[in-house]
């Protein structure tokens, strides 16, 4: 058996739940690197990283670089002795981070590798519609999420799933291939799968932005609803709505679907018995939450308390 002394890197929630279980499992963990304080919240004071507030409840040695390339980092991650880097959201690492400990840099990723290579996949597998996706740990190497496969476990993507259930669900299971890698780490029966270089029916999880959350009315219904439940809580989905002559930028984070023919135009909003329905090919959707700007989200009942849909009203 090996004696592993551990450097695990990550940022957020998602994050800790890995590392409480690698501490509750009594294994060696002798630093944890984390992002620098941020300024958040109204008063922009510094807020340290999830991971950092559970590391210190631990009394785990803590480095927070801003540049992983920085000598005097370099010579601090040296002095720790680790033999296994552990990461699970964190940065892209240099190769003289990677390749430091003994026994390698494995990264814990939120999907079945090599299907979701990339920044978002627990959102692009609910925005596309799959039946199935699951977490992945593998060996990091120069390039993103293409290092060699050591463990997968496969989770179903339930049909009402959005990206925040998904995203717990995953996070606990994450936490529990990590352990079952370090043991195969450590009594050396470690196998690996090489993850093949190029194919065209690989999907990608692009970075999310502006251009690729916005709603399309014209898209079938259960695409829609898909980019909504498969962005929700976080970005979520966003539209513009145009009413009595005023246009706005709102976020839906809940919705569910009405098929059910109709003659309204495309985008047109309906409102009846505390129900908000947009107009889409096949039905509507129905939104159960949204977001005006500068306000809180509402349920559609309490907001319609104190906004009004004209007859005009339309989602572009």
């Amino acid at each position: 058996m090996r004696d592993l002394k551990i450097i695990f890197m990550g940022t957020p929630d998602f994050a800790v739940e890995t590392l409480k279980t690698i501490i509750e499992n009594n294994y060696d963990v002798v630093g944890v690197i984390t992002a620098p304080d941020r300024p958040a919240g109204r008063g922009r004071k510094l807020r340290a990283s999830a991971v950092k507030e559970y590391a210190l409840s631990k009394n785990l040695p803590i480095l927070q670089p801003t540049n992983l390339k920085d000598e005097k980092f370099i010579e601090d991650l040296k002095q720790l002795n680790a033999n296994l880097n552990i990461v699970v959201a964190f940065r892209m690492l240099p190769k003289v981070v990677w390749d430091m400990p003994k026994y390698g840099t494995f990264n814990l990723h939120a999907s079945l590798l090599p299907q979701y290579r990339g920044a978002a996949p627990i959102n692009w597998a609910i925005i596309n519609g799959e039946q199935k996706t699951g977490i992945t740990t593998f060996f990091i190497d120069e390039k993103i999420d293409t290092g060699h496969i050591i463990l997968q476990k496969e989770v179903e993507i339930q049909h009402n799933e959005t990206a925040g259930s998904l995203h717990d669900t995953l996070m606990t299971k994450g936490a529990s291939l990590v352990v079952d890698t370090i043991k195969a780490i450590e009594s050396e029966t470690v196998t690996t799968k090489i993850q093949p270089k190029e194919d065209n029916e690989l999907n990608t999880a692009y970075k999310l932005h502006r251009d690729n959350t916005r709603v399309n009315w014209n898209s079938n219904i259960q695409t829609i609803y898909n980019l909504i439940r498969g962005l929700s809580p976080y970005p979520s989905a966003w539209s513009l709505l145009h009413n009595k002559g005023e246009e706005i930028s709102i976020k839906i984070y809940d919705a569910e679907i009405e098929q059910q023919e109709h003659n309204f135009d495309i985008g047109k909003i309906i409102v009846e018995d505390s129900i908000i329905k947009v107009a889409v090919s096949q039905g509507y959707i129905i939104l159960n939450k949204i977001q005006l700007p500068g306000k809180k989200a509402m349920e559609a009942k309490a907001l319609l308390n104190g906004y009004t849909f004209y007859k005009d009203a339309k989602m572009a």
